[in-house]
């Protein structure tokens, strides 16, 4: 039987960089794209490893685990041992409920599946037949899709909500801190963009435009008269469709940040791809907080060193 290295090889490549994007998703790590690829080269090494040396340590379950903390350390940036720690749990996470899942779909659909000593996956009908190749093409990116929505919707339910939090946001290269308010009932995203949005009230945007630009970009909203916008802001202004509480549907100014970042539950999280809808007027009575969060913020940001 004829053994296509050099595919199996790539396949195990691409594999292994969806299941590492798939850990840096989880991890909500700012690892560059390139270092994660280097993790995908190396972890996809086991391939010609397990086939030219079969009894090498690395094939024995004590290997398997120190190559699983290489491939960890090579794909992303050492922290502490508990990141390390919880990357790793997150990479054996990913590659079990990702590959058990394509198994057992493939098990329902076509019969049995082999586990060579090495650890490659081959199905019923050995390499080369066409309709397993593309049921592994789609099939994994499919589990992986699938894998993510679950855990993004776990994630979602787990937020807690209702609280105050540091927030500090960067506009035109100058930051602003204050205080955010994590607001369950801030369900507002850009139809266009699918960006949330994070309402910020005027005492706090205020301190980015002057007494005129600030004049004219309310008259703007007022009458949603986008030649009023001041000539320096166009093109940081959107127009967001929103429903009020009386189901009318209104429209809000927003403004798109450099970058918009959340201190909660210890971490420091960052996210560019975040709207500032515009509330001409104070949130809060007593000026204890400034923004209203989306709350999906807290789990689509990214994790990075404080």
């Amino acid at each position: 039987m004829a053994i296509y290295l050099d595919a199996i090889w790539l396949m195990n490549f691409l594999i292994d960089m969806i299941i590492l994007l798939f850990v840096q998703s989880l991890a909500r790590d700012d690892t560059k794209k390139w270092r994660i690829a280097l993790g995908a080269f190396v972890a996809s090494l086991i391939v010609p490893i397990s086939l030219f040396f079969p009894h090498l340590w690395i094939t024995k379950v004590s290997g398997k685990i120190a190559y699983s903390v290489i491939i960890v350390l090579v794909s992303f940036r050492f922290y502490s041992i508990r990141r390390l720690l919880t990357q790793l749990f997150l990479f054996y996470f990913a590659t079990f409920t990702i590959g058990g899942g394509l198994i057992a779909i493939h098990f329902l659909l076509h019969g049995a599946v082999n586990v060579t000593q090495g650890g490659a996956l081959t199905f019923s009908g050995h390499l080369g037949t066409p309709v397993n190749w593309l049921f592994v093409t789609i099939g994994f990116p499919f589990m992986w899709w699938f894998t993510k929505v679950r855990m993004d919707r776990h994630a979602a339910d787990k937020i807690h909500y209702e609280q105050l939090c540091p927030v500090t946001v960067q506009l035109k290269k100058k930051a602003r801190s204050t205080t955010g308010y994590i607001d369950s009932g801030n369900q507002l995203f850009d139809p266009l963009s699918k960006k949330a949005v994070v309402v910020c009230d005027e005492p706090f945007l205020q301190s980015w435009f002057s007494d005129s630009d600030w004049a004219a970009l309310k008259a703007s909203s007022n009458s949603l008269d986008v030649t009023k916008i001041p000539d320096g802001w166009r093109d940081y202004i959107h127009i967001v469709p929103f429903q009020g509480i009386e189901g009318k549907n209104r429209f809000m100014l927003a403004i798109r940040p450099d970058h918009l970042i959340v201190y909660h539950d210890g971490k420091k999280l960052i996210t560019h791809k975040v709207l500032l809808g515009i509330q001409f007027a104070s949130l809060a009575k007593d000026q204890s907080y400034h923004c209203l969060l989306h709350p999906q913020i807290i789990k689509m940001a990214t994790i990075c060193s404080a």
